[in-house]
């Protein structure tokens, strides 16, 4: 087949590749945009892939890159950006306390402040893919789309969804559909 091309998928009914679908691709729109808006929301294939692809994008651009997901993270600010508790779980033990849900607390520092404070000298920054972003509340969108007007050096890509094909869009753009 004489039509096979490396770039994209080639549509024989209409004789038109369609681009969306790059099989390798370049990233220079998503690193554009990244930096021009700061936090994207990005709609994924289901069964992934593609988001490594513009991962190893960004960090041959030159920014320090950190997957974490949705899920389990509570207080979105807190967990970002403040020292927060942790406690273990009690496996069925009685703590010192009073009771079972009165214990041990540990105490973690912010993943964001942390790891923006130990960048590498010639890094651009930092940037924070969280999976799993569809089940965040719209504040805690909110809040994470002005997050890097706070931190300069901080950039968001945040999966809202999935798609048949990579797609993003800036991050209020993805609040103010929903």
């Amino acid at each position: 087949m004489n039509n096979l091309l490396i770039c994209g998928i080639y549509e024989e009914k209409t004789g038109k590749e369609r681009s969306h679908m790059a099989l390798i691709t370049t990233g220079g729109q998503f690193i554009k945009d990244i930096e021009k808006y700061g936090a994207l929301g990005a709609y994924v294939p289901l069964e992934g892939g593609f988001e490594g692809r513009y991962r190893r994008r960004i960090r041959a651009a030159g920014y320090t890159s950190l997957s974490i997901t949705a899920r389990g993270l509570g207080d979105v600010a807190t967990y970002l950006t403040g020292v927060h508790g942790i406690r273990p779980p009690h496996l069925g033990k009685k703590s010192t306390g009073s009771g079972a849900a009165v214990g041990y607390r540990h105490f973690a520092p912010p993943i964001v402040t942390t790891h923006v404070e130990n960048l590498p000298p010639k890094s651009k920054g930092l940037l924070l893919w969280i999976i799993e972003g569809h089940i965040l509340s719209s504040q805690e969108l909110e809040y994470l789309t002005n997050l890097p007007s706070l931190e300069p050096r901080l950039k968001l890509v945040v999966e809202v969804g999935g798609e048949r094909y990579f797609r993003w869009s800036p991050l209020a753009e993805v609040i103010a559909i929903a």
